[in-house]
């Protein structure tokens, strides 16, 4: 009888975490085995841009120009809603912080 109220409410729930911590072990290990460095420098960039994602300067959105602008591919002018001074801003940033790269 005591059998069967362990076997019924209880092993159920310890299974299931057990189960749930060797996924989280699996997601800790597979995140470090798989990490990404990105460049800071693009997301300063994105930031900068208007965020619209509208395709207009021939990219898929902001994320996707500001990598090509950071690769020297294509200028901030490149972007068609972008204000000038803002253009101005991301060219004073990439010149400032490629300075600071070069330094390193």
């Amino acid at each position: 009888m005591l059998l069967n109220v362990f076997i019924q409410y209880f092993l159920p729930p310890i299974i299931l975490a057990g189960i749930g911590g060797i996924f989280g072990v699996l997601i800790a290990v597979f995140s470090k085995l798989f990490f990404v460095e990105t460049d800071e420098r693009v997301e300063k960039v994105t930031e900068l841009l208007p965020g619209y994602n509208c395709g207009a300067c021939g990219m898929p959105g902001c994320q996707g120009l500001a990598e090509k602008i950071v690769s020297g591919e294509k200028s901030p002018s490149d972007c068609k809603p972008i204000k000038p001074v803002t253009a101005e801003q991301i060219r004073q940033y990439l010149t400032e912080a490629n300075a600071i790269l070069e330094k390193k």
